[in-house]
């Protein structure tokens, strides 16, 4: 009886999927025209503002029952395919593969890229200013730790500019071969992890080693070859490297999240939602850094981030690392960075980027 009447449905079903499919290639056959034309001009093959004004639009324009957020997943992949008929883009991240940064990697650019594992955040932006990647991502700052220092420190020295955001939840798993802590006598994971679960290990396994490595993910790797070694990693990671789950979700902020920045060679467009990210130093005088902000008061542009952070000069001097909202081509955000640029000791634009979708 039931199949009598899931059969018509199922027949809807084939015949809404064969309409899906060949408008996906009608879709990917504009997209090669489209590729067409920017290789005669030499355009971007990945144009981040573009893609989330697809997917704002997409998620204003969506009627449900299916969720805007798995319809944006959907989107996402369906442009990173169109964008391979032109080109895979190569993007840098810092592994081994089945890091957090790996995730962030597939939700910004979707699956069909070359992806680019790197042993170190320096290697990342080598690669990336070398070439050798078109993109890199780097985390920037967790909800739960704050910045990432060595992240701050790269972007300032850097040719490349900020070209996109994102933010992902992180949530962290103990994790060892045997599924349990028989034998255990080391917990490694990268410092911010084990900085992010402290007060759970020192509930859990206050006598047991804590050792910090490059990444979350090296640490399964370590774990997957020996008994005496216990990772915090993500899930994915554990997957990857065959591991048991001791105890899951064991990070001490259930809404932890870190943001993740896109670093490369390209300079965004307004995409009509959009923020900027500036450095500053200032001269070194009483009420520098109120008279140095003045100007984004006075042309209405909101100040979303300010991080300090120290200029090793020995002099207790300070960068300020500044997130506004706005696109440097908007007019009021324009004027606010000139009469910044003027007033400061040091001053350098990092990018201007859509917000994350």
């Amino acid at each position: 009886m039931s199949d009598n009447k899931l059969l018509p449905l199922r027949i809807k079903i084939d015949a809404i999927d064969a309409q899906i499919l060949d408008l996906l290639n009608q879709r990917a056959r504009v997209a090669e025209e489209v590729g067409h034309v920017k290789a005669e001009t030499n355009a971007p093959v990945f144009r981040p503002e573009r893609e989330a004004q697809v997917l704002r639009g997409v998620a204003e324009r969506n009627p449900g029952p299916l969720l805007s957020d798995d319809i944006q997943l959907i989107f996402r992949e369906i442009m990173s395919a169109c964008r391979a008929l032109e080109r895979r883009v190569v993007v840098a991240f810092l592994g081994p593969v089945g890091t957090f940064s790996e995730q962030a990697v597939y939700k910004q650019f979707g699956h069909a890229i070359q992806p680019l594992p790197c042993v170190s955040i320096d290697e990342v932006f080598r690669a990336t200013e070398a070439g050798t990647a078109d993109f890199g991502v780097v985390p920037i700052e967790n909800s739960s730790e704050g910045a990432i220092n060595r992240t701050l420190d790269l972007l300032l020295q850097t040719s490349l500019a900020i070209s996109g955001e994102l933010a992902i939840p992180v949530q962290h798993s103990l994790m060892s071969k045997s599924g349990n802590m028989e034998g255990v006598s080391r917990i490694c994971a990268h410092s911010q992890a084990l900085a992010q679960c402290q007060a759970w290990l020192n509930q859990h396994f206050p006598h047991v080693e804590r050792h910090a490595v490059a990444s979350n993910a090296e640490a399964a790797r370590m774990a997957s070859g020996d008994y005496t070694v216990a990772a915090i990693a993500s899930e994915i990671a554990g997957h990857q490297y065959n591991l048991g789950i001791v105890s899951a979700h064991i990070q001490d902020d259930p809404h932890n999240r870190t943001r993740f920045a896109v670093i490369g060679r390209l300079r965004t467009t307004p995409s009509g939602k959009d923020q900027t990210s500036i450095v500053l130093a200032t001269p070194n005088k009483a009420g520098a850094v109120y008279n140095l902000l003045a100007p984004l008061e006075k042309h209405g542009v909101s100040m979303t981030r300010f991080e300090s952070r120290p200029a090793r000069t020995g002099n207790w001097e300070y960068y300020f690392y500044v997130d506004v909202e706005g696109h440097v081509m908007d007019a009021r955000v324009e004027a606010a960075m000139a009469e910044l640029n003027d007033k400061a000791a040091f001053f350098k634009v990092l990018g201007s980027y859509p917000c994350t979708v």
